[in-house]
């Protein structure tokens, strides 16, 4: 029997890398699935890709309203929730005294706000036995320099996933996030920087990852495959570092 048949799972920021890889992967494993995302064309053009029951929406994380419409429509197309992955993340550089009022509040509605208010619209409507599935990462582990902010909304995050475990523990919701540490992702593209300093900051990375090279999407997917299932049903408030051991030596 497939890992996810006839479960229903929400992913945002699912139009490209690991969302989308993860929505690929839940699809083949028998999941009905919702994608969302702040670009129709990137859902649309994602679509394509895709091969079983689902539908895409647009929605901003950072926006209360999209983020209480999405599980609207979710659950108005599927019913009861099994699976809410909240994915969507973005990863401007400014060092510390750059930083501006604009950068700290775009980074903290996307990546905190976001999670936590789509996490309260869905709740009510998540089976009693569910998943949430954090997508954190070991900056709030190690210090890169240019991500003081980025990595204060994930330490954030973690912060708030613990206390979450605790609260849903009566009804027997798991909840977990997966770490990732240099992962071939459009993320890289959207930070702001010119190409060859991306470039270079990536062959950095990639140099101090024990395994020697970056993660894919794909080897993410797969241990949100693994948290999202029965295969994970004793696994509970962890962090799941997938890093290649960068976080670790």
């Amino acid at each position: 029997m497939k890992k996810l048949q006839n479960k229903v799972a929400v992913i945002t920021g699912a139009n490209s890398g690991i969302g989308l890889a993860t929505a690929k992967l839940y699809l083949q494993e028998g999941a009905k699935v919702v994608l969302s995302g702040r670009r129709q064309e990137a859902l649309d053009e994602a679509a394509k890709a895709l091969e079983g029951d689902f539908i895409t929406v647009k929605a901003d994380v950072a926006k209360a309203e999209d983020n209480k419409r999405l599980i609207e429509e979710a659950t108005t197309k599927y019913g009861k929730i099994d699976v809410l992955f909240l994915n969507a993340g973005i990863a401007p550089v400014a060092p510390a005294h750059e930083i501006t009022e604009e950068h700290y509040d775009t980074l903290f509605n996307t990546n905190v706000k976001g999670p936590i208010l789509t996490t309260k619209e869905a709740l009510p409507h998540i089976n009693d036995g569910g998943t949430i599935l954090f997508t954190n990462s070991i900056v709030s582990q190690k210090g890169f320099d240019g991500l003081g902010v980025y990595s204060a909304t994930k330490g954030a995050l973690r912060a708030y996933q613990r206390v979450l475990t605790s609260e849903v523990k009566s009804r027997g919701i798991r909840v977990n996030s997966i770490a990732p540490g240099p992962i071939e992702t459009p993320l890289y593209d959207k930070m702001g920087l010119p190409e060859d300093v991306v470039k270079e900051m990536g062959n950095g990375f990639a140099q101090q990852v024990p395994l020697g090279r970056f993660g894919t999407s794909e080897e993410v997917a797969k241990s949100a495959l693994f948290l999202a299932s029965e295969d994970a049903s004793f696994i509970n408030g962890v962090d799941l570092e997938i890093d290649g051991g960068l976080s670790q030596i």
